[in-house]
């Protein structure tokens, strides 16, 4: 399989098979980096895990309550922020080239679905 691209108002994933190095990317409208295999792994199972928590703090908060929920690796860390239902989205590399991106909470609703379709690695 070789390149595969993913995006949608405000978010962008990739997976190119044959890169040698760089194989996922991560983005939005104005920016992107690159990702090792092992970054995008870590990325695609620290947000699955995340959207669970969020999911299942929907009987905990009260409907105007908000929480922060982060989860990290050895290769980056990522926080969501919101609403159980609805909630934004941070991303740090602490490797390598290092990066950061954001997503916005209406960003995420489709970013999580189109990583999930994309998981061919």
């Amino acid at each position: 399989m070789g390149r595969l691209l993913k995006s949608g108002s405000d978010w962008r994933v990739g997976w190119d098979a044959e890169a040698p190095e760089f194989k996922g990317l991560l983005g939005g409208d104005h920016w992107a980096i690159e990702l090792t295999e092992l970054e995008l792994q870590d990325f695609s199972r620290l947000l699955e895990q995340l959207s669970r928590t969020m999911q299942q703090m929907t009987t905990e908060l009260m409907d105007e309550e908000t929480i922060a929920c982060e989860a990290e690796s050895a290769l980056l860390w990522l926080e969501v922020e919101g609403y159980p239902h609805a909630y934004s989205l941070r991303l740090i590399l602490l490797t390598g080239r290092r990066g950061e991106g954001f997503w916005s909470a209406s960003a995420v609703a489709h970013l999580l679905p189109a990583l999930q379709t994309l998981q061919v690695f």
